[in-house]
């Protein structure tokens, strides 16, 4: 696996396995005793609503995409429903 720098994910856009643009990257959560990424903190798009994503939503409206979901890191972030 090609090793990426945080920095340039941020802003990226993220997009479902089946082409449903969901947002840009806002941020990345992590466990911090063992250093394990958890979640794609995701600003979601005006168009797509978050409650019908199929991914929970913290606090400010940002979708929660776990990094297992995460398929492909290229032009967009590509991640499994």
């Amino acid at each position: 696996m090609v090793d990426i720098l945080a920095e340039n994910l941020s802003g990226k856009a993220v997009m479902s396995a089946d082409g449903t643009e969901l947002g840009d990257l806002y941020n990345i959560t992590m466990d911090l005793k063992s250093g394990e990424l958890a979640d794609l903190l995701v600003s979601p798009h005006e168009h797509l609503s978050p409650e019908r994503s199929g991914f929970d939503v913290d606090e400010m409206g940002r979708l929660k995409v776990p990094v297992a979901n995460v398929q492909a890191v290229k032009d967009y972030i590509v991640v499994a429903r």
